[in-house]
């Protein structure tokens, strides 16, 4: 219920802002956070392992970049999130209206690393064209969208949600369990999360995390029933240290149901 209520106060641009604007959103250096997270679904989805009709990605926030990447490699992304805020954040931006977030340094990023060579307004109309359904979402249900997703999805992408919306360590690892119940048996999940954090702002909310190590991700994801794949993490620099939040990391986890 706190939860909840803190949530009513999330403001999309000012969290936008604070994470996704320099000096995190600073791509002169891989040394910086957001093209390391970049780089992980880079990497990860250029295997060619990961592919199929649905990628459902749970918790987006305001957020498309975690969805680059994976964008070639399925028919429908699905978008989630509880917050309407949030998802009338991502709608204006899948029909290009006017004044929101400009996303296209990280477009531009991520097809420079793929190397490619495509346009970087080709993968930007790509993914708003298979961003086709964007969903409420509660990851304390059973059943996280109501209803099962028909049929199930082929994989599972979440960057920084289940931390972020669980009061302890037994609701995030039972939060990962429903999130994965959408997956069909042998899909693969992606998350990208906080260690060590316990707060962050966005606007007027300050809003409450659950402090992660690596063993509890690890932990929780075996516990829901997944094989873990790849495990990397990245240490927070002073620099990028800004007081929007307690970060001491970020964490990237690949797993297999």
């Amino acid at each position: 219920a706190a939860l909840q209520e803190g949530y009513q106060h999330f403001d999309p641009r000012a969290y936008l802002q604070n994470n996704y604007l320099p000096p995190r959103a600073d791509f002169s250096s891989e040394e910086f956070v957001v093209p390391w997270k970049l780089r992980c679904l880079a990497e990860t989805f250029a295997s060619g392992e990961i592919h199929g009709r649905t990628l459902i990605d749970v918790g987006s926030g305001p957020t498309i970049y975690q969805l680059l990447s994976a964008c070639d490699h399925f028919e429908e992304i699905v978008a989630t999130d509880y917050l309407a805020v949030n998802r009338e954040e991502l709608g204006r931006w899948v029909r290009g209206e006017p004044g929101t977030f400009d996303w296209s340094p990280f477009i531009q990023h991520v097809c420079k690393i793929e190397g490619r060579g495509e346009p970087w307004q080709e993968k930007e109309r790509r993914l708003r064209d298979r961003l086709r359904r964007i969903l409420p979402i509660d990851v304390h249900r059973p059943d996280p969208l109501g209803a099962p997703l028909c049929p199930p999805a082929d994989a599972l992408l979440s960057a920084f949600c289940l931390e972020a919306v669980s009061p302890d360590r037994a609701a995030f690892a039972r939060a990962l369990a429903h999130v994965g119940s959408l997956l069909r048996p042998g899909g693969h999940a992606l998350l990208l999360g906080a260690l060590g954090e316990s707060f962050y702002l966005a606007g007027a909310a300050r809003l409450p995390v659950v402090p992660l190590a690596e063993d509890d991700v690890r932990t929780a994801l075996t516990g829901a029933g997944f094989a873990l794949r790849d495990f990397r993490s990245y240490a927070m620099p002073p620099a990028l240290r800004t007081g929007v939040d307690d970060v001491d990391g970020v964490f990237f986890a690949h797993a297999q149901k």
